[in-house]
């Protein structure tokens, strides 16, 4: 009874994440087609498409911007979100729901809206069309990923290994970098690469900060499906999916590295 309650249990599980997925699977071998549109099962092989993608100036414009954004927001969220993450799980001080609540209210509050809120105020700043201004607010949304992984890292973390370091005769410099951060790199490497993750499929807020200079691909992808749906679109999102896919076992492995 058992074995067949654990079949059970995952077939359902394999027929949901088959139900989930086979959506989004689906556009990867449709940008193989050989046609000038996009049809299922696709038409021949090629890999014309993703040499397109590839040799466009466009293209290559937005895949820039993107990276450049996406590693620059990765970065400032991770310095961020961990040094934030610390400080609340090791110290107790009125308000920290509050500080906590606020650190990870980009996660719930709906996109259109931290969207218009953002372009307002940045557009007051002299933000808006320019780079710094997607990373300032592609940090913000990345954040809260960071601060959840390092808070979960941080929580199974001896605590009296800091403590011992500073009795020792150890700077809290030094503890922090030989103790501490060896210790939750894990929750800090997950939480940046899926900072990464979010700067890079990120359209909505771009759409209102991005002018067409600072276009990013998720920008150039929405475009096309408004004006020219082609084989070309199929080959980016089948890059993206890639590179999302590469990012979650990236951070499945940091989390199997636990110390």
């Amino acid at each position: 009874m058992d074995k067949l309650r654990r079949i059970l249990f995952w077939l359902v599980v394999g027929l949901t994440a088959l139900f989930l997925l086979l959506p989004t699977l689906i556009i990867v071998p449709m940008s193989f087609t050989t046609t000038t549109t996009l049809e299922f099962p696709p038409v021949g092989f090629t890999l014309d498409w993703y040499g397109k993608v590839i040799g466009a100036a466009d293209w290559q414009s937005a895949l820039v911007n993107s990276l450049l954004v996406a590693v620059a927001a990765a970065t400032l969220a991770t310095v961020i979100g961990t040094a934030a993450a610390l400080a609340l799980h090791a110290h107790r001080f009125r308000g920290k729901a509050l500080v906590m609540g606020l650190l990870l209210s980009p996660m719930i509050t709906p996109v259109i809206v931290l969207a218009v809120g953002m372009y307002m105020v940045f557009s007051g700043w002299g933000l808006v069309a320019t780079r710094l201004g997607l990373v300032l607010a592609h940090t913000v949304l990345a954040i809260p990923f960071v601060v959840v992984s390092v808070l979960a890292s941080a929580g199974m973390v001896n605590p009296s290994l800091a403590p011992a370091s500073l009795g020792l005769g150890a700077s809290r410099w030094f503890t922090f970098r030989r103790v501490t951060l060896p210790l939750i790199m894990p929750g800090v490497l997950s939480g940046a690469v899926f900072a990464f993750i979010t700067s890079w499929d990120e359209v909505v807020i771009a759409l209102f900060l991005a002018d067409a200079q600072t276009r990013t691909v998720p920008i150039m992808i929405w475009n096309q499906v408004r004006t020219n749906l082609d084989p070309a679109t199929a080959a980016v999102a089948a890059i993206l999916i890639f590179l999302s896919a590469l990012g979650v076992l990236l951070s499945y492995k940091f989390r199997e590295a636990r110390p």
